[in-house]
């Protein structure tokens, strides 16, 4: 009986060295990414396709260019931007997002929304429907103090 005391001590010190030990760096990663100053890059790129593809076997599709994207988080409109004559859009990086707002994009609940109609590119697709992609984050980087998150968006879906 002695032993398996002893056994449990060791286990609870080991167990208790271990959470010391993370607890801090654990702690650093979250309250660095939410807390201080936080750069957030958005960008992305819109085809004149109906599922997000840049190519078929044979061709290059083309940019959706000029066309308004709306960043929408959670239900909230946010800001818009539009794309330029290749199809990229980058939402202004400073744009504010309060930390309900940047937990929400962190956690894959911001989208961004093309909201000019895809025959507005090429007479032959639909004229009714949303283009809508998902933003994933696509690194970070810690430099004096900052977080710049950078965030891209997944492929656009007609909706």
């Amino acid at each position: 009986m002695a032993m398996l005391i002893k056994n449990k001590n060791m286990a609870f010190s080991l167990i208790l060295m271990c959470l010391f030990v993370v607890y801090p760096m654990a702690n650093a990663q979250f309250s660095g990414l939410l807390g201080g100053a936080t750069v957030v890059n958005i960008q992305g790129l819109v085809t004149c396709s109906t599922n997000g593809s840049v190519s078929t076997n044979t061709t290059s599709i083309p940019p959706f260019a000029g066309v308004p994207v709306l960043l929408q988080c959670a239900g909230q409109n946010v800001t818009t931007t539009t794309t330029g004559a290749n199809g990229v859009f980058s939402f202004p990086s400073s744009t504010v997002f309060p930390i309900s707002l940047l937990s929400t994009l962190l956690n894959s609940g911001c989208k961004a929304i093309v909201t000019a109609p895809l025959s507005t590119c090429n007479a032959s697709l639909p004229t009714n429907g949303l283009l809508r992609a998902p933003l994933n984050l696509a690194g970070t980087i810690v430099t004096g103090g900052i977080n710049i998150l950078q965030f891209v968006n997944g492929l656009f879906r007609l909706i």
